[in-house]
């Protein structure tokens, strides 16, 4: 019995706010670049000064296939394993990086 009380709270401690941009560091940098002024390998659209909600439909899309063009299969592999607080997390951060 005690070991559930315990185990709840290390779960509770354990998860942390989400570093966005940690994240935005390891799976977004190399191709759109510091700012997100970069088209990525030169194909993608720019994604600086996009809404949050425009880069939260953009990268579900990705996640379920639904979105993108030529670099489909490349961002589906870099976004695929987000959850939806970190894609909300990563949103924000993209969204306001430029104000």
């Amino acid at each position: 019995m005690l070991l559930i009380p315990i185990l709840l709270i290390f779960i509770g401690c354990s998860s942390g706010p989400i570093d966005a941009k940690a994240l935005y560091k390891e799976d977004c940098l190399k191709c759109h670049g510091k700012f997100a002024r970069k088209s990525a390998l030169g194909k993608s659209q720019v994604i600086a000064n996009w809404s949050k909600e425009k880069i939260e439909h953009a990268i579900l899309g990705y996640q379920d296939e639904t979105y993108g063009r030529s670099n489909k299969s490349l961002m589906r592999a870099q976004v695929n394993s987000l959850n939806s607080a970190e894609v909300d997390a990563l949103a924000v951060y993209i969204s306001n990086m430029n104000n």
